[in-house]
């Protein structure tokens, strides 16, 4: 497998441009307003401390996640504000050294967590508005080669034919202006490492293949507000964590009959079982790189067990020589689901334990 050089472990930053607030709590023909304590908070909220602070954990890149309600303003037109500030972010990233992942984090047409009448996938004018915002960002960082343009965060549950044909188009756009631009793409089923499969392969090393990974769910997101199952449940559950624990979530939420069967315990031969699609991706292109762009644990679970998965899922990483990205480094208090790894107010990272985990300093 060829290495993702310059991106092998990194920093996303949820939050700022992207759930900055909770859409699915506004009336429907409010949900895409920007407001002026919205604006307040993109010029304020992430600040050159924060990227040298990253840096000096270790990382070598950041994924920045955006959404296309903030960056467009209307069709065809753009935010000089936002841009001003993707401007003053890269520049603070080139002066510390890290490099850049800027990622479509929700495209109108393609949220995760609000229902669209209009659909990215099927309406060829919201693809037409797509793909002329990620050419609108190719004409302005034309000059950094150090930004990896992510193309879409979580693709919903869709026949992965309409992705494979929508990322089709944005990628040939993308290269009759930059043969060289490193493209990011993930699968369906909001980047689940069981379809990469359904990818469409390019013979161009300049593509990298990214999936997301929270298993198990029940752990990672354990009595977040989000999702119904958690909330519904409603209970701790440890990492490394007796079986049984997980086996009744399984049978209380879905009547599974034998869940989590061939496992005594919730550990890292569980994860290693779920990072097997990737492992055959793997075999299946040998030439591809690929990017675990998402991983994390719910703020709210114990740190102690925060520690522990994060050690256990960065060790199979660095065994397969996969890159990595933890989400996310700070959270919004309106985000339901926290899963930040800095405190609040000092902006310092929650233990030493989890700073030298996540650069890959492993005991």
């Amino acid at each position: 497998m060829a290495v993702f050089k310059g991106f092998e472990h990194g920093m996303g930053i949820g939050g700022w441009l992207t759930n900055y607030k909770r859409f699915n709590v506004l009336p429907v023909e409010k949900r895409f307003d920007l407001t002026v304590g919205d604006f307040e908070h993109f010029e304020s909220y992430i600040t050159e401390d924060d990227i040298a602070y990253i840096a000096s954990l270790g990382m070598d890149h950041v994924r920045l996640g955006f959404d296309q309600v903030v960056l467009e303003e209307s069709p065809g037109v753009y935010r000089e504000c936002i841009f001003r500030k993707l401007d003053e972010f890269v520049s603070w990233c080139g002066k510390y050294s890290l490099n850049v992942v800027l990622n479509l984090h929700k495209a109108i047409g393609n949220y995760c967590d609000i229902p669209e009448k209009v659909q990215l996938m099927t309406d060829s004018g919201l693809q037409e508005r797509f793909i002329d915002l990620w050419l609108e960002v190719e004409e302005r960082f034309s000059d950094k080669p150090y930004i990896a343009f992510e193309l879409l965060n979580e693709v919903r549950d869709i026949d992965a034919e309409l992705w494979n044909s929508v990322a089709d188009k944005v990628i040939c756009a993308l290269r009759n202006r930059n043969k060289n631009r490193t493209l990011i793409i993930g699968g369906t089923h909001w980047n689940s490492p069981h379809t990469l499969k359904d990818l469409r392969f390019y013979d161009d090393e300049n593509i990298v293949y990214t999936f997301h990974f929270y298993a198990p769910f029940e752990f990672t997101h354990q009595q977040g507000v989000l999702q119904e199952h958690p909330l519904y449940y409603n209970r701790k559950m440890p990492y490394p964590g007796d079986i049984e624990r997980y086996r009744d979530y399984q049978k209380t939420l879905f009547n599974a009959e034998e869940p989590y069967s061939g496992f005594d315990r919730m550990d890292i031969n569980y994860l290693a079982g779920e990072l097997e699609s990737v492992r055959a991706f793997e075999a299946q292109h040998p030439t591809a790189k690929l990017w675990c762009g998402e991983f994390g644990t719910i703020r709210h679970a114990k740190l102690e067990w925060r520690e522990n998965y994060m050690h256990d899922l960065i060790s199979l990483f660095k065994k397969y020589n996969l890159s990595y990205c933890v989400w996310n480094y700070l959270s919004t208090p309106n985000d339901g689901n926290r899963f930040s790894l800095v405190d609040d107010d000092s902006r310092k990272i929650l233990s030493q334990r989890l700073a030298d985990i996540i650069a890959g300093k492993l005991d």
